[in-house]
């Protein structure tokens, strides 16, 4: 091409050519990526062009700002929220998120160390609105026996209002909420709460600094197995207006998924957006999270429509929130030290039922991964092939995912002498498990990869899946996939350029391995920069072996200071600096950053596979540390103190 530049044409001729082949040769991608499986056209995989300028941040047209929010927020507006005491709204909730301090629900002020970039409000649609209106004495509620009984209750306060925050609580995780109290679609009522939600998000969203969502959660309940969803649009009010939320109450609604995935494409067809939706953490739903049957349709197989739908929606996963860690569980991955991260074991949302080891593997990240590998041989469709996101599930409209100022999931569990060994719920049968308040988790946040701090860009990041979940730290996790890395690529200074030019990000494929090159893996983790030191990187593997049995393994793959494996292939503890008399730890442990080129041993080109990352902190306080402290408590032996903290890629799948 440098040849025909010069030889054979005029000067003029000659110009017009090599512009023209210059202009073209910056245009190709060095790695051309078709579309995923169940993907759209604006989820390609970005990949750097050739032909750039010297300087290798002009043109750059893949993500290079990494964005930090929460996909799971309840306000006043939801029943459970507003009916346990929280009556901040969602403009209160955008002023803190923002980094405004405001005061909380029982009267304490409260800020955030460091703003979020963007939020999601995502109140409960069955009934949303009602809780306050109840509160007020609308009307419509008072003219109805149950809502004045209510109402009453609650304007007495005290005990009365407890009982009927319980109450309610109950009645709506058993979907038994009275008519005048579950407002629905066609309800004015219901339609202006929306209306209003709306208002407040557009009036909050500051493109470049912070980015706020339409959203909605659908509240699925069957018999208190959490199946719930939170719905994420794309889109600006002239759009998301078109509509009002979908329930879960019939004739209107339904808690069955596909009737969801039914309306989600009722949107995008009548309104021309595009809206997905992501599964709450799977560790209360009895197993029915991921099943391999039709739970809504007499327990038939699961057939390859529901695998496409599913794949379509549902690219994102909640792995984490402030009700427990989902990424896997001690039972399942035995072999796993570190599988055993604030695991619940309650049996659902009410605790009404036992919790049985067959419902494990139908509830936790990495085992979902796994079936849906095996489905995938079945119906063609990989119907669990997921990122993974965090999120609190806060019902106090307040994020805050620090150890040191965490004001809990709900209004009782606010800062108070008496939260950390409250007995929040007594299990309802013999043989389930009491909940304590200690329980809780800070958990978590959404961490994004995007082009810039927009609505647009940060959802058609979730979209493609290049997101990663952690506990609450801000630790910055770079993970790519391909077949020509070297050990070099893990020194640049520039993983964006190496990784995209020579491999795809996470939540992407990789496909049909070129002969006798195996896949390997370019990992690197920076520390939050007000947290804590690095302990280790590792890489979890799953696979189908050639039996089509489904397997797994964790690599340690990069860890500070100049430990070695022992004979069993484990790293010894990185060590432990807590002090909990302060409480407080120092990072003379641990590493600031970790990062390296690991290529799999094991590899087999013929095998279907998944690999994502988990980066692990060094031991630091838990909340409860910090309350025995502030509150001089002598608290029980059995309440954590410490904890290791953690972030977790979305997966990129191998396919033969």
């Amino acid at each position: 091409m440098t040849r025909q530049c010069i030889e054979g044409r005029d000067w003029k001729s000659r110009l017009r050519f090599c512009l023209m082949a210059a202009a073209a040769l910056a245009l190709v991608p060095v790695m051309p990526v078709a579309a995923q499986e169940g993907d759209e056209p604006n989820a390609m995989v970005p990949t750097i062009q050739k032909g750039r300028a010297y300087s290798p941040y002009a043109q750059r047209n893949v993500p290079t700002m990494v964005l930090f929010g929460d996909t799971h927020v309840h306000t006043a507006l939801s029943a459970d929220a507003g009916g346990g005491g929280t009556r901040l709204l969602p403009r209160d909730a955008y002023r803190f998120a923002r980094g405004e301090e405001i005061v909380s629900n029982t009267g304490q002020k409260v800020k955030l160390q460091t703003p979020l970039d963007f939020y999601m409000i995502t109140d409960h649609s069955d009934g949303m609105g009602a809780i306050v209106d109840i509160l007020k004495g609308a009307p419509n509620i008072l003219a109805d026996p149950v809502g004045r009984q209510f109402h009453e209750a609650f304007k007495k306060g005290g005990a009365a209002a407890g009982q009927a925050a319980k109450d309610m609580t109950a009645m709506f995780a058993q979907g038994k909420v009275p008519e005048a109290m579950n407002y629905q679609p066609g309800n004015p009522a219901y339609k202006s709460t929306w209306e209003d939600l709306i208002a407040a998000a557009d009036e909050f969203n500051e493109p470049g600094r912070f980015s706020t969502f339409f959203a909605f959660e659908w509240t699925s309940l069957v018999k208190g197995n959490n199946l719930h969803r939170n719905v994420i649009f794309r889109d600006g009010a002239e759009k998301v207006s078109q509509i009002v939320p979908y329930t879960t109450t019939a004739p209107l609604g339904s808690p069955d998924p596909r009737a969801l995935w039914a309306w989600l494409q009722m949107y995008e067809d009548k309104t021309g957006g595009q809206v997905l939706a992501i599964p709450h953490n799977g560790n209360l739903s009895n197993g029915m999270m991921f099943p391999e049957v039709d739970d809504f349709d007499g327990g038939k197989a699961l057939d390859a429509e529901y695998a496409k739908t599913r794949q379509k929606w549902e690219r994102l996963y909640e792995v984490t929130q402030n009700k427990g860690d989902g990424e896997a569980h001690p039972v399942l991955s035995p072999t796993d030290e570190f599988a055993d991260y604030e695991t619940w074991d309650q049996g659902n949302l009410d605790l009404s039922e036992k919790k049985t080891p067959d419902m494990l593997p139908h509830e936790y990240a990495r085992s979902g991964l796994k079936l849906g590998l095996e489905l995938q041989e079945k119906l063609g469709t990989n119907p669990f092939k997921f990122g993974m996101v965090g999120a609190s599930d806060t019902h106090t409209a307040l994020t805050t995912p620090d150890n040191d100022n965490f004001f809990g999931k709900f209004t009782q569990y606010e800062p108070s002498p008496d939260r950390a060994n409250h007995l929040s719920r007594k299990a309802q049968q013999a043989g389930g498990k009491d909940l304590y308040a200690w329980q809780y988790i800070t958990s978590g946040l959404t961490a994004v990869w995007a082009t810039e701090n927009t609505r647009t860009a940060i959802w058609d990041s979730m979209q493609r899946r290049e997101v990663y979940a952690t506990t609450g730290p801000r630790m910055r996790v770079r993970f790519f996939g391909g077949f020509d890395f070297s050990a070099d690529d893990a020194l640049s200074r520039n993983l964006a350029e190496v990784g995209y030019s020579k491999g795809v990000p996470m939540g992407s494929d990789l496909v049909a391995a070129p002969a006798g090159k195996p896949a390997s893996f370019l990992v690197f983790a920076l520390r939050d920069p007000v947290g804590a030191n690095l302990d280790r990187i590792q890489i979890i593997k799953g696979w189908l072996d050639k039996d089509g049995k489904p397997q797994e393994k964790v690599y340690d793959v990069a860890w500070s200071g100049d430990r070695k494996a022992g004979a069993d292939g484990k790293l010894p503890p990185v060590g432990d600096t807590v002090n909990l008399s302060i409480p407080s730890w120092t990072n003379n442990i641990g590493a600031s950053e970790l990062g390296t080129v690991w290529i799999d041993p094991d590899f087999d080109p013929s095998l279907r596979a998944f690999y994502y990352a988990r980066v692990i902190e060094i031991p630091t306080p838990r909340w409860t540390a910090y309350d025995r402290v502030r509150f001089s408590l002598d608290l029980p032996k059995d309440i954590p103190l410490k904890q290791q903290e953690r972030a977790y890629t979305s997966p990129i799948w191998y396919n033969p």
